[in-house]
């Protein structure tokens, strides 16, 4: 098969990896078109693997890329959380095949991986994720296959102890996404304390580009102050659309017709737990494209 014809087969894979590892769209193009180039130099019909050396040399980029993103992120205006993307599922998957997907892929299971070094979350996704055996990781990463089992089993640790552990089913999900529209419009006080669990917590991204909360805000009644404040400057002037965001049910809210938020709900089906918000413009760039004004 030709190179660049191989090289096409395998950069759905690789596009997967880098987007779980950066959190981007457009680094994760970045990265794979950078594998791309080094695939094209290398001297393909040595390679006892082709498929191994990719995913190799893409998880190395990309361990060498988030260690530079980490710096930068360090200096980001507010909370930062991963570019959501609408619509990721196969239309032919089934319904257990985009639940595995949402559960690797969703925006709170990503915004758990920043916790991670680059070596923590490299070794985890390939060995947890992309199924790959832990002689291959340590193949992959340049080290001792026990101390990629150390990895493995501290990513782990965190990601367990920061996951929503309880799955609820998609009706469940758009039931209470249905009450947060309604909820939020109204600012009921009532209606929006119903809404959130006692140790509910909020995560805006604004990026600094726009008006946007920029810190996290933890329990319920905070957060309900916040809707109540918006509800009173935004009102009827807000509009919701249901959307897959990153495989789960989501909401894409716009404001006088326009795009103006992505959001992403934690919920087990009767609260919610936590509420994430994508507002910078940068992010939402993509999704604005199809989807920038409500459909008339």
């Amino acid at each position: 098969m030709p190179m660049q014809d191989y090289f096409n087969t395998q950069r759905p894979r690789l596009l997967a990896i880098a987007y779980r590892m950066l959190g981007t769209r457009a680094d994760a193009e970045d990265l794979v078109q950078d594998a791309w180039l080094r695939w094209h130099a290398a001297d393909t019909a040595a390679l006892q693997s082709a498929e191994a050396w990719l995913v190799t040399v893409t998880t190395r980029l990309c361990i060498d890329r988030l260690r530079t993103l980490r710096s930068e992120r360090e200096h980001y205006v507010g909370p930062w959380l991963p570019e959501p993307l609408l619509d990721i599922a196969s239309p032919a998957a089934t319904p257990e095949q985009v639940v595995e997907l949402a559960s690797d892929v969703s925006i709170a299971f990503l915004a758990v991986l920043e916790r991670l070094t680059p070596d923590e979350r490299a070794a985890f996704l390939l060995r947890e994720v992309f199924d790959f055996d832990y002689a291959e990781v340590a193949a992959m990463l340049d080290r001792e296959e026990a101390s990629c089992r150390q990895l493995v089993h501290r990513a782990k640790a965190r990601v367990r102890d920061e996951r929503p552990r309880v799955h609820v089913s998609r009706d469940a999900h758009q039931s209470l996404l249905e009450r947060f529209c309604a909820a939020t419009r109204s600012g009921e006080r009532a209606a929006l304390q119903a809404l959130f669990a006692a140790d509910a917590q909020f995560v805006a991204d604004g990026g600094g580009k726009v008006l946007s909360v920029l810190k996290v805000l933890h329990g319920a009644e905070r957060i309900v102050r916040f809707f109540e404040v918006l509800a009173r400057r935004l009102g009827n002037r807000m509009s919701y659309r249901h959307a897959s965001i990153n495989g789960e049910p989501g909401l894409l809210r716009y404001v006088d017709g326009q795009l103006d938020a992505v959001l992403s709900l934690i919920t087990d089906g009767e609260q919610i737990h936590a509420c994430y918000i994508v507002r910078n413009p940068d992010k939402l760039a993509a999704i604005a494209t199809e989807h920038a004004t409500l459909p008339s």
